[in-house]
């Protein structure tokens, strides 16, 4: 019962991110007047806003992952079990491209568009990298010093990676798969999908080797 509504909780927030992702990009490009700068904000800020109430909402509930990259370092970290982690990947996926359906839906756009935005190359690949890093990072120190201050710093550095990176900081794989759906601002060509999400990946991985160095040197300094 507990796993299913951790599931429930995983599927709403994912697909709710993404409809706000997605949607805000599309709402941004029709009101901007063709200033991509200015829809680059309005993503930017209704991607971090929705982050902070649903991290708030199901954080005490699933955990609030909502990607991949998050449940396979919790996993590696032995906060969850590999059945309940496979069945919260299975579900972040399936929910992030729904939700990408939603936004579709919402703007009366066809509901699946194969992505034709060009996002490949080492500059991106390393940006993807740096900003799941950073995102991990934040969750995993964040939520040991400053428990109660996560959604909010999820949220901050989720705004911040979307101006200082040149992908834009998609940072979860089910985000990248769901992203390629769509031909609209928030796209990602198919093609480009497997290298974003290797360098996601990477970038966990390193993150976790970074925050497990850190959390045991904080913890030695403590017992003096």
């Amino acid at each position: 019962m507990t796993l299913a509504r951790n599931l429930v909780a995983e599927f709403l927030g994912t697909a709710l991110l993404l409809a706000a992702v997605v949607g805000s990009g599309i709402m941004g490009v029709n009101l901007s007047a063709g200033n991509i700068g200015i829809a680059l904000l309005a993503n930017a800020i209704s991607t971090a806003a929705v982050l902070y109430v649903l991290i708030t909402l199901f954080g005490p509930i699933s955990g609030a992952h909502f990607n991949p990259a998050v449940t396979l370092v919790m996993r590696w970290r032995g906060n969850i079990g590999t059945r309940d982690a496979m069945a919260y990947i299975a579900v972040q996926i399936v929910a992030a491209c729904l939700g990408v359906l939603l936004a579709h839906a919402m703007f009366g756009l066809p509901l699946i568009q194969p992505g034709t935005h060009a996002r490949g190359g080492q500059a991106q690949w390393l940006s993807e990298g740096l900003a799941t890093f950073g995102l991990l990072l934040t969750i995993l120190v964040g939520s040991q010093h400053r428990p109660r201050a996560t959604p909010t710093l999820v949220a901050s550095y989720i705004f911040a990676a979307y101006w200082f990176t040149s992908s834009t900081s998609f940072a979860n794989p089910a985000v990248t798969i769901a992203r390629s759906l769509t031909q609209t601002f928030t796209g990602i060509r198919q093609a480009d999908v497997a290298g974003f999400v290797m360098a996601q990946i990477g970038g966990a991985l390193l993150a976790n080797i970074v925050a497990g160095y850190f959390l045991r040197y904080s913890a030695t300094s403590r017992s003096f």
